[in-house]
């Protein structure tokens, strides 16, 4: 099962972190052809993104690259350069509608197949960015059976908005649960948008936090540092481990007597 608790951008026209990248135990690796390289070093940038996502990957880390949006004329040619053996996913930067999945769908299924991989091999993330693509998130989430997961992408959806992004994230609240629940009912994952502060770990916890309250199971995230914090937050600690285990063998005693519903530590469970 492959972990999706930490999701870290690495910027495609960055030669020296590329480069670095294989260091950061992030559980997926997204190298950006997107929001962190200018429109002049598109052509550069997928260069060395496919160059830098063969080599992670024959490291066995698992790449995801984050490609430009359907309606930015870039997909096509971020696809052609970096789908390759060995690519676990893509992030589709600005997904609007269920449509924009479904070409990239194709746009995916056009590479795999004139570079000898299984059609449907490489996973598809929908990042939802605006207020459209809030209001049509259940349909894109439906959209391709390449997709796995869901993402919010935090300062986009509140510039969209015309609001200010918070500390405490309160213009995010209803993001998250529509997202989280589209997520679920559709089998997919829910993954939360960066934590822009890189210095601010407290704040950083406490977003990772609520997001994981709201229903998310992982975090995009900007830097190398949050990438312990995020995972002590989306990783089950001790307790959480063994209360689950009570709950397991009361729910089991319960059932081997017949009982439909059992009494655990003062809550009633059916």
């Amino acid at each position: 099962m492959i972990l999706h608790r930490s999701l870290l951008f690495v910027p495609g026209a960055h030669a020296e972190l590329l480069e670095k990248a294989a260091r950061f135990p992030a559980d997926v690796l997204c190298i950006d052809l997107e929001e962190s390289v200018l429109p002049e070093e598109k052509a550069a940038a997928r260069e060395l993104a496919a160059s830098a996502a063969a080599k992670l990957a024959a490291a066995g880390r698992t790449v995801h690259v984050r490609v430009n949006s359907i309606r930015s004329g870039e997909t096509r040619d971020d696809l052609a350069a970096v789908v390759r053996p060995g690519l676990a996913g893509v992030l589709l930067a600005k997904t609007e509608s269920p449509q924009d999945v479904r070409q990239a769908d194709v746009l995916l299924r056009e590479q795999e197949l004139a570079h000898e991989i299984r059609p449907g091999t490489v996973a598809l993330v929908a990042a939802i960015e605006s207020a459209r693509a809030l209001l049509r998130c259940e349909e894109i989430s439906h959209a391709s059976t390449r997709l796995v997961a869901l993402m919010l992408g935090g300062e986009d959806f509140a510039f969209d908005m015309g609001v200010a992004r918070t500390r405490d994230g309160q213009e995010l609240e209803f993001a998250r649960a529509v997202i989280a629940t589209c997520a679920r009912a559709a089998g997919l994952v829910a993954l939360d948008t960066p934590w822009a502060e890189i210095g601010d770990i407290d704040g950083l916890v406490a977003d990772a936090e609520r997001a994981r309250a709201a229903g998310f199971t992982g975090k995009y995230l900007i830097h190398p540092d949050h990438i312990e914090p995020v995972h002590r937050v989306f990783t089950p600690n001790e307790e959480e481990v063994a209360q689950a285990r009570r709950v397991l063998a009361a729910w089991e005693e319960a059932q081997a007597k017949g009982q439909g519903a059992v009494q655990f530590e003062g809550r009633m469970l059916d």
